[in-house]
């Protein structure tokens, strides 16, 4: 094949047989799959392409491929009988183990495949999800959910038709879900929304604001003219003199922005720091670029930030649905916006509703409780950075500047040494916006909101970092929203290869990020009170080991 020629795109359309056409309470619509062909040359291209926008089927959309491809054929009975004759077969994907495929392997998965099919049943016949025929009307619940506008809502009920409506909690008029407009994922939805901007306001680069999930980065740095990266989220000196800067080279008379638009999240990932939506409105008004905001970490039950933006976009598969069993996205156009009169068109112009049938039933059953689980998770979160923040340096720095009795030389290092029974002091800094841009996120907080579910741990030493996240009592895992609580070293695991770059912008290597779920409250608290022994244990035994030394190297030397 040409290195040179451009990819190729096949449209591989699966129909069932028409025996399973049937009416019943579960359809079997066709699937309409388009797939990419390249030289192996662009590999990383299209690697970088499907990881960081969120675009490709979802892993319940290929399995219905897969199972409709089984059915299809007179040659399915041959193909089993010689899978059989061949076991064993070794795995040829060397990113996975090797292991042998037996009869009884097949029939464990056949035996697998009808439980999936029972489980359906009983989600449908006792209200739980959606029958699959109902998808569009999931979707429309979906949408209305998101923008804010159904009313009446009880966890866990079962869906009911014709809902009541009521103005949005949003914080905006005259939104209805006719603005919300679902993707395959988060990412998928700020790649849309940056390819939207492009095409109506202008090939202009950028502004990505504080220090972002990666792949929001990379998406504006990769598909179209660049971005302007401020990742410390505190130069707005630098942002203005930037937009005085490229105004003074338009031409004269020039009505564009200098900027296409401001891209932040809100709260941000993994610092928890809330941008100044509010200078930023006045800032695009003056200039006329768009503000993005990436909503999903504090989510609408938390936080009001539509007024301030012209798009917002979420992650619907975090907290939204809770239940790690489904994936989605979504956004969410101002209709009040400077740009939606242009924006809106142009999105229905060329959007394509790509979202699998099956994955909007099970989010629009997830997501019936949000605002009930959201509540819950913020009051478990805010229990535990209280325990954390309490035994943190950051915390005794605080008692310094307020207390007299800390006032007579003492310094943070001292009275870390001498805490109870000489404990060491092992966590440095709670990233949770109580204490992080605690003023800018309060003035975006919803009346009966909190400060959400995820917060970030750094420690005093990486021993310290390492034996706590080794000992947490939870799940570990990079996702977060759920509603189990979940851990990670997310700095070592999203940017490995560039950790010496991250830490200008005050990242710590060893930070470690959690993401608090439904648990008891006292189970949680149980778990960080182990957490931190295990560390403060950890730093001793490394101080013990270091003493040694240096008493053998002073007998060495004698």
């Amino acid at each position: 094949m040409d290195t040179s020629a451009s990819a190729r795109i096949v449209q591989f359309f699966i129909c069932p047989r028409d025996a399973d056409r049937k009416p019943s309470t579960y359809s079997v619509p066709s699937c309409d799959l388009h797939i990419v062909l390249f030289n192996e040359a662009h590999w990383s291209h299209a690697k970088a392409f499907w990881q960081h926008t969120g675009s490709g089927i979802s892993s319940r959309q290929g399995e219905y491929c897969l199972r409709l491809l089984e059915k299809k054929g007179p040659t399915t009975e041959k193909v089993q009988s010689d899978i059989a004759s061949k076991s064993p077969i070794r795995c040829k994907n060397r990113h996975y183990y090797s292991r042998s495929i037996s009869s009884a392997q097949m029939a464990e998965d056949l035996a697998e495949r009808l439980n999936a099919e029972e489980t359906a049943y009983l989600e449908e016949r006792y209200g739980r999800n959606m029958p699959a025929v109902a998808a569009k009307e999931a979707k429309e619940t979906l949408r209305k959910r998101i923008a804010g506008v159904l009313v009446g809502e009880k966890s866990n009920c079962c869906f009911k038709r014709d809902q009541p409506l009521s103005s949005s909690i949003r914080g905006v008029s005259n939104i209805t879900e006719d603005d919300v407009f679902l993707f395959p994922g988060g990412m998928c939805a700020i790649w849309h929304a940056h390819q939207l901007l492009l095409r109506t306001l202008g090939n202009r680069k950028s502004v990505c604001w504080g220090f972002p999930y990666v792949d929001t980065l990379k998406i504006l740095q990769k598909w179209g003219p660049g971005c302007y990266f401020f990742g410390k989220g505190s130069e707005f000196d630098e942002l203005e003199t930037l937009l005085e800067e490229l105004q003074s080279q338009s031409p004269p008379g020039s009505n564009e922005p200098p900027i296409l638009a401001l891209f932040c999240e809100c709260t941000s990932n993994p610092l928890l720091q809330t941008p100044d939506l509010q200078r930023f409105r006045a800032l695009a008004d003056k200039y006329g670029f768009a503000i993005v905001v990436d909503e999903t970490i504090g989510n609408y039950t938390n936080v009001e930030v539509l007024p301030y933006s012209d798009i917002v976009c979420s992650s619907l598969t975090k907290v939204f649905s809770g239940e790690t069993n489904v994936m989605g996205g979504g956004l969410v156009l101002n209709p009040q916006g400077k740009h939606y009169n242009k924006l809106r068109p142009e999105l229905v112009s060329f959007y394509e509703d790509v979202y699998w049938d099956e994955d909007a039933i099970f989010l629009e059953r997830n997501s019936r409780d949000f605002t009930t689980r959201v509540y819950a998770i913020n009051q478990n979160a805010e229990a535990v950075c209280d325990l954390l923040h309490s035994r943190s340096l950051e915390a005794i720095e605080e008692k310094k500047t307020t207390n007299s009795s800390y006032l007579n030389g003492h310094t943070a290092t001292d009275d870390a040494s001498k805490s109870s029974l000489s404990r060491p002091t092992v966590v440095k800094k709670i990233y949770y916006p109580k204490w992080i841009t605690t003023s800018l996120y309060n003035s975006l907080k919803t009346p009966q909101g909190g400060y959400g579910g995820l917060f970030s741990v750094t420690f005093t030493t990486p021993i310290a970092a390492k034996a706590f996240f080794d000992a947490l009592g939870c799940e570990k895992g990079p996702s977060l929203g759920t509603n189990f609580t979940l851990a990670c070293p997310f700095v070592i695991l999203a940017h490995y290869t560039e950790l010496d770059w991250v830490q200008q912008f005050n990242i710590d290597p060893y930070l470690v990020r959690v993401s608090v779920g439904l648990e008891k409250r006292e189970v949680l608290l149980k778990w960080i009170e182990d957490a931190v022994l295990a560390a403060e244990n950890a730093v001793l035994a490394a101080q013990k080991v270091e003493d040694g030394e240096t008493i053998h190297d002073t007998m060495t030397c004698a």
